[in-house]
């Protein structure tokens, strides 16, 4: 029931919480114009809110953040195939169960069904570099790599979403780049599979958030939801299941699955709701919150050492975080002021 009802309140809540910035659509290599899309025909109306999308990604940094320690407990029984398999089946049933409760199947859509076989296929991928990433290096060389996300995310945005590449917004990149490189305090002097996991992980996690934007033009965020959690619920029963072997949830690690399962589907749609109220090159940095977040739990929970890099490389993060806000927050303003 409390599963139901969260899942009911996050789908009831997209229609409010969705709406989004200019856009394109021309061919595969030009950026996608939204403008040419009668507004009547637009699922979610122009605007651009980087504040009010700044608290929803605090949501998604929380709902990660608990998906990683509950990732943690249970990472001695199950593989990471299975762990995302078990997650895409609860929220799958979760949002599906929001749906017919709320009668939205026909927000549902298959008129790009290819975007979203891109996108899952860009998150399944780089959410299983990332697992073995973990494996292979130290912790501090995964995050490091990981945050390099929005790095590309600037880059490509201009290409893929129309989007201006700003100062401010390299800027921002730049003190969260640095500040990440002090927290975690990589070692790059030999290069490996780990690494090369870590890297294209980061690469994938940029594509997935570009996507994300590309399709919150068009659909709803149910219909994003529906496809995230049933595509990915697919892909990992296959790899989960290629050697006949997928180990059932036992009663130690059946809370903390769930749990992952609840926190998957929140954190996805506190970053699609985010995705859709400012541009992405935007929303994205302030995801650099999650290394000190990160850093603070293993501390807290794990004994793991904290020191005063942590401070030094956090002040950078939030620094680029506030740059980057502060300058769309004024340029929002200065374009209402023009209307």
């Amino acid at each position: 029931m409390l599963l139901g009802a969260v899942g009911a309140a996050a789908v009831a809540a997209a229609a409010n919480n969705a709406s989004v910035g200019p856009a394109p659509l021309a061919g595969p290599i030009q950026p996608l114009d939204n403008s040419q899309i009668p507004r009547h025909e637009r699922w979610m109306p122009d605007t651009n809110r980087p504040l009010t999308a700044a608290f929803w990604m605090i949501g998604s940094i929380t709902a990660f953040s608990a998906m990683a320690v509950a990732g943690r407990e249970v990472s001695t029984t199950h593989d990471t195939f299975e762990i995302m398999t078990w997650r895409s089946l609860i929220g799958f049933v979760i949002v599906v169960a929001a749906i017919l409760a709320t009668g939205r199947r026909a927000e549902v859509k298959t008129d790009r069904i290819h975007r979203h076989v891109l996108r899952n296929l860009m998150h399944f991928s780089g959410q299983n570099l990332w697992f073995y990433a973990l494996t292979m290096i130290p912790l501090g060389q995964v995050f490091a790599l990981e945050f390099t996300s929005p790095i590309w995310l600037i880059l490509l945005a201009p290409v893929f979403l129309g989007e201006k590449l700003t100062r401010p917004k390299l800027i921002a990149a730049a003190f969260g780049f640095t500040g990440t490189l002090i927290v975690a305090q990589p070692d790059f002097a030999v290069l490996d599979l780990g690494i090369a996991a870590a890297a294209l992980a980061a690469l994938c996690f940029a594509l997935t958030n570009i996507t994300t934007k590309a399709l919150t033009r068009y659909e709803t965020i149910v219909s994003i939801m529906f496809w995230l959690t049933g595509m990915q619920l697919v892909m990992g029963l296959v790899m989960a299941g290629y050697d006949g072997d997928i180990a059932l949830p036992t009663a130690q690690t059946l809370p903390w699955l769930v749990l992952i399962g609840l926190c998957g589907l929140t954190a996805h749609f506190c970053l699609t709701t985010a995705l859709s109220l400012a541009p992405a090159s935007v929303v994205v940095p302030v995801d650099f919150i999650r290394l000190p977040v990160a850093f603070t739990l293993g501390w807290v929970l794990y004994n793991e050492a904290l020191d005063p890099s942590l401070i030094l490389g956090a002040g950078l993060i939030l620094t680029g975080i506030m740059i980057n806000l502060r300058a769309s927050s004024s340029a929002a303003k200065q374009a209402q002021n023009h209307a």
